[in-house]
């Protein structure tokens, strides 16, 4: 293996930390954009559009996920097919989770109940994204994949 491959190989699992590290700091300036509202019509503007952002790119690296990263996991790999499903079922429910984030956000819920709502995607979320690193920076670090971080996990 040519040290050009070994490079593509090992920034696969460099790209997920990264694209990891993004979302949680968008997770985090939603939450302090909760933090600083007063719910005044602006601030809530402001979470509205911070919400909308953050929902959009994680839903959007899970997308790119289940499409490009998993099936060609489960190819190379077929003894994480277990392992990948359990990954499949928490993007489901972070689905789930951020619907109802949306829902709140859109009635102009109390900042109590959006915080309710942003605790529980933040602690999902970082369950499984450490879950998915335990189990997968290793194989990235092996995959031999071809295509773009955008496409392979998401456009964040």
């Amino acid at each position: 293996m040519t040290e050009g491959e070994k490079a593509r190989f090992v920034a696969w699992s460099h790209e997920l930390r990264s694209v990891h590290e993004r979302l949680r700091k968008a997770l985090r300036v939603t939450s302090e954009s909760l933090d600083d509202a007063e719910q005044t019509e602006p601030a809530a503007r402001d979470l509205l559009l911070f919400c909308h952002g953050f929902c959009v790119a994680l839903t959007g690296h899970h997308e790119a996920e289940d499409r490009e990263l998993f099936p060609t996991i489960a190819a190379e790999h077929p003894e994480l097919r277990d392992t990948l499903r359990r990954l499949e079922q928490d993007h489901s429910m972070i689905a789930h989770l951020m619907a109802g984030l949306t829902d709140a956000v859109e009635r102009s819920a109390s900042p109590a109940e959006l915080s309710r709502h942003i605790e529980g995607i933040a602690a999902i979320m970082e369950s499984h994204f450490r879950y998915e690193e335990r189990q997968l920076l290793t194989v990235l670090d092996t995959l031999a994949l071809d295509g773009v971080p955008h496409t392979v996990l998401g456009p964040f």
